[in-house]
């Protein structure tokens, strides 16, 4: 029997049986790489199974966007209070405004019954490795550089500055991420079903050595 015909076999009790600690999932990889889409496949196939962290930021809503939705809307100076007060996973500053994950964002996904799952950056993913999350580790990468900036060309949303910044952040993402034992599983983007097939394989293993049911 398949992996797959395994999981969708799964009786209603065993699709309860929801480990009381499951780890949650953490996907890293530079902009362009395409994990937002592959993260986007996991909740349209198990929307029961997963959830979300609801990151904090310091910048302004955007129009459409809900405090406790899209983002957690802090101030600096509250923010800052609360990282030094150790409330916080991971943190980082892009363009001025201060961005991270708080140990209260992911303890509500699982008190849900759900696996947490984290869409983080490089430092991000140090810091986690500073903490007791023990999450699984992805890292998606494209298949090369020079696809990566046709990538973000097509998206025709970059100027030659952000592109070139774009682009020097992701020769370094790159770098630690191709460096063994960072991560438990490096996915490359060539293709994007055959890239959610390795990472959906990956995830679900994993839940079920966890015996983790899913729906």
């Amino acid at each position: 029997m398949t992996l797959l015909s395994h999981v969708r076999n799964l009786t209603i009790g065993a699709r309860n049986m929801l480990h009381k600690n499951p780890r949650p999932l953490v996907l890293c990889g530079p902009s362009g790489s395409g994990k937002s889409t592959l993260i986007k496949r996991l909740f349209e196939e198990f929307p029961d199974t997963f959830g979300f962290s609801v990151s904090h930021t310091t910048r302004s809503p955007r129009p459409g966007e809900e405090d406790g939705k899209h983002y957690y809307f802090t101030t600096k100076d509250e923010m800052q209070k609360q990282i030094e007060q150790g409330k916080f996973l991971e943190h980082a500053v892009f363009s001025g405004n201060m961005y991270g994950t708080s140990k209260r964002a992911v303890e509500d996904v699982k008190r849900a019954g759900k696996v947490c799952v984290l869409d983080i950056d490089v430092e991000g993913v140090k810091q986690i490795k500073q903490t007791s999350l023990d999450p699984m580790y992805v890292f998606v990468k494209p298949p090369s550089m020079e696809e990566l900036e046709k990538r973000l060309r097509s998206r025709q949303t970059e100027t030659e500055e952000s592109l070139e910044r774009r682009l020097s952040v992701a020769r370094v993402e790159m770098e630690y991420g191709e460096k063994p034992g960072n991560f438990d599983i490096t996915v490359v983007n060539d293709d994007i079903s055959k890239a959610y097939e390795k990472l959906r394989e990956f995830v679900m293993s994993n839940l079920e050595q966890r015996k983790i049911g899913i729906q």
